[in-house]
């Protein structure tokens, strides 16, 4: 009997050291645990930490790079704006040249023109004074012809041509048709029968449209 009880306690104290240590063993567990999420917490404060300031890091690279780009770029537009300006000054004292260059030719053209026409103007002073002090109408003649070849001869050397009309057929891109007259003869109808002004050409173009009559 005696030796039941004693068996009894002693199961008793058993289970009694069995739960205190399942207890002990579950609160070893829970602050294992508790242990374990407090590092994982800790962990992920470092990494965020971490990642936080890499980003950081990188704002800060990417800014200075924008920062070296801009300055590139700010160096690339004031050189370009000082090529600009330069050939702009350059076309200006181009255009400003050239244009007094044309001034200059032109001038001197009509310079050497009025010089070659001279001679023709000192062959009419000689030829009033001729009309004035002779009566002879040959010589007369002879210097009016000498001067008016003369005066051909300076138009065809500055590319003045005639156009040619009389009895030719009436081209309205060459003639002017002052009017129209009867003609009797067949072969002179749409023809230029009269010249009242010649016309001329400078090289190929036309500078003066002969004004004549045609016959019908």
């Amino acid at each position: 009997m005696v030796k039941k009880i004693i068996g009894k306690e002693e199961d008793k104290d058993r289970q009694a050291e069995a739960q205190q240590t399942v207890k002990e063993g579950s609160k070893s567990k829970t602050a294992g645990k508790k242990a374990e999420e407090e590092f994982v917490g800790d962990k992920e404060e470092e990494l965020l930490e971490v990642e936080i300031h890499g980003k950081e890091e990188q704002k800060e690279e990417l800014s200075d790079k924008i920062e070296e780009k801009e300055e590139d770029i700010n160096a690339k537009l004031a050189e370009l704006q000082d090529k600009y300006l330069r050939l702009s000054a350059e076309f200006d004292n181009y255009r400003k040249r050239t244009l007094k260059e044309r001034i200059e030719i032109t001038k001197s053209a009509g310079e050497n023109l009025l010089v070659n026409l001279l001679p023709v103007m000192d062959d009419f002073d000689r030829a009033i004074s001729l009309i004035e002090t002779t009566s002879d109408s040959k010589a007369m003649q002879e210097g009016i012809q000498l001067i008016y070849t003369k005066m051909k001869d300076f138009l065809k050397q500055n590319g003045v041509k005639e156009i040619e009309a009389l009895d030719k057929d009436f081209d309205t891109d060459l003639h002017e048709a002052v009017t129209k007259i009867p003609t009797a003869e067949k072969k002179k109808k749409g023809k230029v029968v009269d010249v009242i002004q010649k016309g001329y050409y400078l090289n190929d173009k036309i500078i003066r449209y002969a004004k004549v009559i045609v016959g019908e």
